[in-house]
């Protein structure tokens, strides 16, 4: 960074106006950077409306539907679409989508959070809890996608919310609101330009993330099954009992260790290292020691892959079975095999319980399930060792997509509040 770049952000910092700059209620900006409402900025502004109101229900085909689940920050996620019968826009035409509106969510936890409609030749409606933005001018769309994103503008956002026991914004709240932009359409232009080369970088990552799971299953499945077998290795496989190689580990009394949680996606991990609320009992005298190597699984979700190999020693909630692996398995190993998704619903299988709600897989049930693995575990280490090294590949992509993003956010923190300045 130049350094005078670095003395003007400074002097911002500091409260300081420097030279071409001035200061407002909003902070200081360019001198020729402009207010403007967001009614001046756009061509429409308007909600949709719930089809249930309607008497509508959702179907196979039809107009994609938009709720403010669809509106994450950012991007627009329609992995799992709602269709709506084509009736239902004859209704509603004034809420009807165009490539390119802005979307905001105005209702409920995710409020503030905007994205682009940027599904080309699809016909698609919001509902009522989605705010349909949309400019006038492509450069104005362009910059204010990114400057709905900041923090500061969605901190400035929110506190014009309504006091009510759900939060919400309204239309009136969006039309009255202030948007600080330069007044060259080419700055704009520029700014939003240098975003989207992130958000390129971003996606690029994202991909090539998701390419590595895909592979990482694919693995999965050929070396956990015995399909393809590593060089060196020709021994037999056999089916074994689960509870003649993982035996139950009841441990408890071991209050001074450390608590435990055990996740879906991360497996067993310190509990203050998991962004939930603490329900754990003061009294922990109950609670289960858990060793290094040691598999533990959530009793009420092993029918849904809920389990992981310890890295530590620690407690465990009592709802937790802990097993301790014999000298004829390696820990890894079946901590990967009980991720296979066939070995998941042999899990679902010898749960008990009526409903998903309540099935649970205690020790007595798991312990007859019948697994096929290599009886050398050399081989079961070695086909670990493979898996462990794409997951490292993954964790070190997921850091790289991670440092990519905030990146982009301090970058956008300069860039949409004029501290930094670009050429045009």
């Amino acid at each position: 960074m130049k350094s005078e770049i670095k003395e003007r952000i400074e002097k911002i910092n500091r409260g300081e106006v420097p030279e071409g700059y001035t200061k407002t209620k909003f902070g200081i900006i360019p001198d020729n950077w402009k207010v403007y409402k967001g009614e001046q900025l756009a061509k429409k502004i308007t909600k949709g409306s719930s089809p249930n109101w309607q008497g509508f229900d959702y179907q196979e085909d039809g107009i994609l539907f938009i709720t403010s689940e669809n509106v994450r920050e950012g991007y627009l996620r329609v992995d799992e679409p709602k269709y709506l019968p084509f009736e239902f826009g004859e209704k509603q035409k004034n809420s009807k989508l165009e490539y390119g509106d802005l979307l905001i969510n105005i209702v409920g936890a995710s409020i503030g959070r905007s994205c682009e409609f940027n599904i080309p030749n699809v016909e698609a409606n919001i509902n009522q809890a989605v705010c349909l933005f949309r400019l006038k001018s492509l450069e104005d769309r362009l910059f204010i996608k990114y400057y709905l994103q900041s923090d500061i503008v969605i901190k400035r956002l929110l506190g014009t919310q309504t006091e009510s026991a759900r939060p919400n914004l309204s239309l009136s709240d969006i039309r009255n609101f202030e948007f600080i932009l330069p007044d060259n359409p080419n700055e704009k232009k520029k700014i939003a330009d240098i975003l989207s080369t992130w958000d390129k970088a971003i996606e690029l990552k994202e991909k090539l993330i998701e390419q590595k799971k895909e592979q990482k299953k694919g693995l999965m499945q050929r070396l956990l099954t015995g399909e393809v077998r590593l060089p060196g290795f020709k021994g037999e496989w056999k089916e074994v009992r689960l509870g003649e190689v993982l035996k139950e580990r009841k441990e408890t009394g071991h209050v001074h260790l450390e608590l435990l949680a055990i996740t879906a996606l991360r497996g067993i991990v310190r509990r203050d290292e998991v962004d939930i609320k603490d329900n754990s009992s003061e009294d922990k005298s109950k609670y289960k020691r858990i060793m290094p190597l040691d598999i533990g699984y959530n009793t009420m979700r092993m029918w849904q892959g809920v389990s992981g190999v310890s890295k530590y020693e620690g407690i465990v909630s009592p709802a937790y079975t802990v097993l301790k692996p014999t000298d004829k398995v390696d820990s890894y190993f079946m901590g990967y095999l009980f991720k296979l998704p066939k070995v998941i619903d042999k899990f679902r299988r010898y749960s008990q319980g009526l409903v998903d709600d309540t099935l649970n897989l205690k020790y007595e049930n798991f312990k007859v399930i019948k697994v096929r693995i290599p009886q050398d575990v050399n081989e079961q280490k070695a086909i670990a060792q493979i898996l462990i090294c794409v997951d490292k590949e993954i964790e070190f992509l997921e850091k790289e997509l991670e440092a990519l993003k905030q990146q982009k956010k301090g970058l956008m923190q300069l860039l949409l509040t004029g501290k930094i300045r670009v050429k045009c």
